[in-house]
């Protein structure tokens, strides 16, 4: 049986793969660069190579690209601990046998090398050459295993034409991965149309997705090409595909089925080449049964079904994404980029982001034009958030140990601990209304703040808190401060 090659610049990742692999009976022989690697193969070859892709004296997948031409059999396994889709599409599109992120669980690394050794008996050659690099990076952002997996899935299907249905819950971004599909498909050449079923009148639908002849209707003045036209040669996207009605499901089967279709008020078919990629955050099984959604439409979207995790399911990526949006939004701006403290990564890390990767955006946007620091600390955060925060790192406390609060003298003191060590002490006290009493006490420390940064000037600290005059003033009344 010939070795299997581990190549890797970390001796403490070559001593555990070489413990593993003489466990299991395996042969194998180390190297710390891929040039020893070809040098050696000019003179004999591995059952498989196992590399990094990162190594001071060389790229792994300059490594595989060698290996696939002079080597095209022999199955190449890619580990990473810079996991970006990035090097996950470049890793399959080279011919990677499998792309494995470290740390990794070595069991699955045994597992896997244990298939790549039969896939080498076998001499059968699953990847493909190379084709291009794709040189554009997509914004897509994220290292916990969920997201790795969905790398994997755009990286397996980069030479592939097939019909993707994306599954996940709002805001996941779930356009973000159709634009990778086409970005890394031998369409990348071709348009990317999009269209959410779901913010076009049912009316207007049809005329969207097919088109129509000049005098079809009523207004249609000049003969417009719909978007199946549009996106000829390319990819065509249909966000929320279960909103799409009834009725207009059966002409997008048949346009799916024979890749005809006509538009509206037209008489000749016409042919378009797209493929097409849909979305959704319904359960269309869900809506088959309840006789709102074709089963037969959703067997032709659900070739291969891509899911996206909701970002409770990727907390890790929290602070990855947050640092990332708060770039985006202040080049956006115009303005330098503010930077995130510690322990507010540490709080937003925490939540529970219903509204998923757009609602961490739309908080990154918040932050960049509403806060005066440059150094964002916890008390910079808007009210709704500082409240799920504060009610998370409650569910989350175990035993506390019950101090009196901290005085709170500005932005960057730790009045949020404070804040929960007495609501923790004033319960544990058997005190009454204990919401109502520490929301007042908030109320009165961000009024006396807000008027101590304007002097007294009621209606200048109202506009910077965000409320109205009447409100602050009638807040000063019922809490008893003298501005």
């Amino acid at each position: 049986m010939k070795p299997v090659w581990i190549v890797d610049d970390d001796q403490s990742i070559r001593w555990v793969l070489e413990k593993a692999l003489t466990r299991e009976n395996i042969p194998h022989k180390s190297f710390s660069n891929p040039n020893d690697v070809l040098n050696a193969l000019d003179k004999e070859s591995p059952q498989v190579i196992i590399s990094d892709i990162r190594m001071p004296r060389g790229n792994g997948l300059e490594l595989l690209q060698h290996v696939k031409v002079s080597h095209p059999n022999l199955p190449v396994i890619i580990m990473t601990a810079y996991s970006d889709l990035d090097s996950a599409v470049s890793s399959f599109q080279g011919g990677a046998f499998e792309y494995l992120t470290k740390p990794f669980d070595l069991d699955k690394a045994i597992e896997l090398i244990h298939r790549a050794i039969e896939q080498s008996d076998r001499n059968q050659s699953g990847a493909k050459e190379m084709t291009s690099w794709v040189q554009d990076a997509t914004e897509i952002i994220g290292q916990a295993p969920a997201m790795q997996e969905v790398f994997r899935t755009i990286g397996r299907l980069a030479q592939s034409h097939a019909t993707v249905l994306i599954t996940g819950e709002s805001g996941t971004g779930k356009e973000l991965v159709a634009l990778a599909l086409h970005k890394h498909s031998p369409r990348a050449r071709g348009p990317f149309i999009s269209l959410s079923t779901a913010a076009v009148p049912k009316d207007l639908l049809e005329s969207e997705l097919f088109g129509h002849e000049r005098g079809a209707f009523l207004g249609a003045q000049t003969l417009r090409r719909g978007r199946f036209e549009q996106a000829d040669g390319g990819t065509l996207f249909l966000d929320e595909i279960g909103d799409l009605p009834f009725d207009l499901q059966t002409r997008l089967l048949r346009a799916l089925t024979d890749g005809h279709f006509y538009r509206i008020g037209g008489q000749d078919p016409i042919k378009a080449n797209v493929r097409i990629i849909a979305s959704t955050h319904q359960n269309l099984e869900a809506r088959v049964a309840a006789g709102l959604f074709r089963e037969d439409l959703l067997h032709r979207l659900n070739l291969i079904r891509l899911r996206m995790p909701p970002l409770r399911e990727r907390a890790e990526d929290v602070p990855l994404l947050a640092r990332h949006f708060m770039r985006t939004c202040a080049k956006s701006l115009g303005v330098e980029p503010k930077k995130l403290s510690d322990e507010v990564l540490k709080d937003i890390g925490l939540m529970p982001f219903p509204g998923n990767v757009r609602q961490l955006e739309n908080l990154c946007h918040w932050l960049t034009v509403m806060t005066p620091s440059n150094v964002i600390g916890v008390g910079d955060l808007p009210g709704d958030i500082l409240a799920e925060v504060n009610d998370q790192s409650l569910n989350n406390q175990g035993d506390i140990a019950v101090t009196s609060p901290p005085a709170v003298r500005g932005a960057t003191a730790d009045w949020e601990g404070g804040l929960s060590r007495l609501a923790a002490k004033m319960l544990q006290d058997g005190d009454k209304d204990v919401y109502d009493a520490l929301c007042s006490k908030f109320e009165k420390a961000v009024l006396q703040a807000a008027l101590e940064v304007t002097r007294g000037r009621r209606v200048e600290a109202a506009q910077r808190l965000g409320i109205g005059r009447n409100t602050i003033t009638r807040k000063l009344q019922e809490l008893g401060i003298d501005d």
